[in-house]
């Protein structure tokens, strides 16, 4: 079976995710500066195959698409356009930031740590995959 990848994408950096093979459990894989993120998944997907791709749908509190949507939405719809075979959805993302502070605070990381804004995009892409799983898991 193939992996998912998540992808927690930011202005400045974008945190990224996969599934283990079984699309069981969602691990960290790392965070890339935006402006390599192509070159990155070009990569990626040439060594692993990817049945889906899931990228954090950026919402307010109130359910409306947050500023961020601007940005995600081209970087979207050129990734549907560069991987025509690889269907991309979107999972909502509301809360991972502050669920990813909790992870490491749980975790027991020293505060200097928790300031690693690469570390919570990571750990933010990770919980959006691990949200899409459990959403499809019930949904069966």
């Amino acid at each position: 079976m193939a992996r998912l990848l998540s992808i927690d994408y930011g202005k400045k950096r974008t945190g990224i995710a996969v599934s283990d093979p079984l699309q069981i459990i969602a691990n960290g894989l790392t965070t890339v500066e935006t402006t390599g993120l192509f070159d990155f998944l070009s990569d990626y997907l040439q060594k692993e195959k990817v049945s889906c791709i899931v990228v954090g749908l950026p919402r307010q509190m109130n359910n409306e698409l947050s500023e961020n949507m601007k940005r995600v939405e081209p970087f979207v719809n050129r990734l549907r356009k560069l991987y025509p075979d690889i269907p991309v959805e979107y999972f909502d993302e509301r809360f991972t930031s502050r669920m990813a502070h909790q992870t490491m605070i749980d975790g027991g990381l020293k505060k200097k740590d928790r300031q690693n804004k690469a570390l919570v995009d990571e750990i933010s892409a990770t919980i959006i995959l691990q949200g899409y799983m459990e959403s499809k898991r019930m949904q069966r």
